[in-house]
């Protein structure tokens, strides 16, 4: 008996209106209308009435608000609800490189990245020779309760023959703690259907309603994978000067794995653009020699080979990017969406307008704290410095529009792209 096929989409003249609306800001031609769009998260839910706990525990309610949220807010493009992190799978995985809303911070807040050394300083040669094993057998057990049994598996490389797979991997699969792990994975595999048949629909019902989601692939800079995951911000620093050829290493390392992972994503979900949020290569972290030796070529490479794949980068550049626009004068000219956060705006139009179109930068603090008249007046001044090519895309700064941002403000925004950011 036959399956029943899935029915094929095809999109509305909204949705392909919306698409190419931002598809033209992107390659420097001038839009109808100067584009909306947003990788807001806890806002949708918490504008929907939901708590960040409840977002992150319950995903129909979650689904319901951020549905009807892109609707209501009628952005260009759909914040993607991936970026609502299920609670329950943390949960059954004792992830403990988070802290979250529900389980161990108050109902409203984010959830919070947990940074600490899971690859020591002493262990870059073991990681080095042998990725894979590494990451399973030491770095998970590091990173989730669930998974600490992994540590007592012997190294991988053992188990390449039909003996040594039969007599010590079926016995080590055979011990108590692997066999209680086997059964706790398979409740985080089901739980996470859950979650992914939720995010499917989310999109599905959002393209049907005529609004593109923004971005599903992702990827990180190379040096920001290493300084995030495995080393720390204190460890890569100190890496830099005391072990800087092993350091560079495992950026090339990553570099290839970062191009490969992003170019499968983007293919499987059939969504072109990849985000890449840069967490430390903003001037408040590294000087210029130093981004140049360590971060900008596994991030420059990173864009390049997605450029040449036909995808199109969004590098989120986190914090003052001022220093680094010489950098991003580098790139080739309308193929990469930049967002920014802090930033010389007169600065940024003089070197990067005529190659990248900037995305941002209303500041989250005026859309926190301050009224929409303030909002109003930003919005006129970014589009009148960059909206004469077409380079521009509005949003608020860091985390687009902040969870705490007050509704007046986010709709002040948007009235003013309506009215003003007509072409």
């Amino acid at each position: 008996m036959e399956q029943p096929q899935a029915p094929v989409f095809v999109p509305s003249p909204e949705y392909l209106a919306r698409e190419k609306r931002f598809n033209d800001a992107i390659a420097l031609r001038k839009p109808d209308r100067v584009p909306l769009a947003s990788m807001a998260s806890f806002f949708m839910t918490r504008y929907g009435g939901l708590t960040n706990a409840e977002a992150m525990y319950d995903y129909e309610r979650m689904a319901a608000a951020w549905i009807a949220g892109a609707q209501k807010l009628n952005w260009d493009m759909a914040p993607p609800a991936f970026t609502m992190f299920p609670g329950p799978v943390w949960e059954k995985l004792g992830i403990k490189t988070f802290r979250w809303p529900g389980h161990d911070l108050p109902e409203n807040l984010p959830y919070q990245f947990v940074e600490e050394e899971y690859m020591l300083e002493d262990e870059y040669d073991e990681f080095l020779s042998n990725p894979a094993d590494f990451v399973i057998r030491k770095m998970m057990p590091r990173m989730s309760s669930t998974l600490q049994p992994l540590g007592i598996l012997p190294p991988l490389h053992w188990l390449s023959s039909g003996y040594t797979l039969t007599m010590l991997g079926a016995a080590f699969a055979g011990a108590p703690p692997i066999i209680n792990m086997l059964k706790q994975i398979i409740e985080v595999g089901e739980e996470m259907n859950k979650w992914n048949a939720t995010q499917a629909r989310i999109g599905m019902e959002l393209a049907q309603l005529g609004y593109p989601i923004i971005t599903i692939a992702f990827a990180q800079a190379p040096f920001d994978w290493i300084g995030d995951m495995f080393r720390g911000l204190r460890g890569v620093m100190i890496d830099m000067y005391r072990q800087p050829d092993k350091l560079k290493a495992a950026i090339d390392i990553f570099t290839d794995f970062a191009i490969q992972s992003a170019i499968m994503g983007a293919q499987q979900s059939g969504n072109p653009r990849v985000f890449i949020p840069l967490h430390r290569g903003s001037g408040g972290f590294l000087s210029n020699e130093q981004f140049a030796e360590f971060y900008w070529p596994g991030l420059k490479k990173l864009m390049l080979a997605l450029i040449d794949a036909g995808l199109t980068p969004m590098p989120y550049l986190e914090g003052d990017y001022t220093p680094r626009l010489e950098f991003l004068a580098e790139l080739p000219a309308g193929k990469i969406l930049g967002h920014f956060d802090v930033i010389d705006l007169k600065k940024a139009k003089e070197v990067i307008g005529d190659v990248m179109c900037f995305w941002g930068n209303v500041p989250a603090s005026m859309l926190v704290t301050g009224n929409p008249q303030q909002v109003k007046d930003y919005v006129k001044k970014l589009i009148d410095i960059f909206g004469d090519n077409g380079g521009l895309i509005v949003d608020g700064a860091v985390d687009g529009v902040p969870p705490e941002s007050k509704p007046e403000n986010v709709e002040a925004m948007i009235e003013t792209v309506f009215e003003y950011g007509v072409n």
